[in-house]
């Protein structure tokens, strides 16, 4: 007999009596979005795909307890999210500024704000190309390719001092530029610097 397996109701109801077949039509319906979401926050694409897997073995382990989920997508969508901040919780120890605009990326990370996180991801990309030559290419050494400031400075040829000038005047151009609606999505791609300096 077929299964509509479309139905969030009918997935969750053939999850809980353990047809494997549900899980899979979810992985297979939702799995590459869902990556291309976690490493949207991430920027960490075997990150990302850890973190989606870990939802997915969580939702099949928690399969008794999917009663009160509305909307799947949604289900989804926010697990990765809270897996990616438990991930960065980890990683990193949160201080209360941090947990301010965490906040407030809780309201733009939802499924059904998704074009507008990527519009405002997008805004983010086309101002970091359009600042000084110099201020640019540190600034992209930095948090495009990973190089420390010392790292930079050696490249470069310039004092570690010149570097953390053009990363701080970066930093101005791009709060200057955009939006204060915009301030989470910079602390998200580049942490609590991108709002402090």
């Amino acid at each position: 007999m077929h299964i509509d397996l479309s139905n969030t109701k009918t997935v969750i109801r053939e999850l809980e009596k353990g047809n494997h077949q549900a899980l899979v039509f979810l992985m297979n319906t939702h799995h590459h979005q869902l990556c291309l979401y976690a490493y949207s926050l991430s920027n960490d694409l075997d990150g990302a795909k850890d973190i989606v897997q870990n939802v997915f073995i969580k939702i099949w382990e928690d399969r008794y307890k999917l009663q009160h989920i509305k909307s799947i997508k949604s289900f989804l969508y926010k697990s990765v999210y809270n897996g990616f901040v438990d991930q960065w919780r980890k990683d990193k120890r949160m201080l209360s500024i941090e947990e301010k605009h965490f906040e407030a990326l809780e309201d733009i990370v939802k499924p059904e704000n998704e074009e507008v996180l990527k519009k405002q991801l997008n805004l983010v990309k086309l101002e970091i190309q359009k600042l000084p030559p110099k201020c640019k290419e540190t600034f992209l050494l930095s948090k495009q390719e990973g190089l420390t400031n010392i790292e930079i400075a050696s490249f470069m040829n310039v004092s570690i001092r010149t570097v953390e000038s053009q990363m701080n005047k970066a930093f101005r151009i791009l709060r200057k530029k955009l939006k204060k609606e915009v301030t989470p999505i910079l602390f998200l791609l580049f942490g609590v610097n991108a709002i402090t300096k």
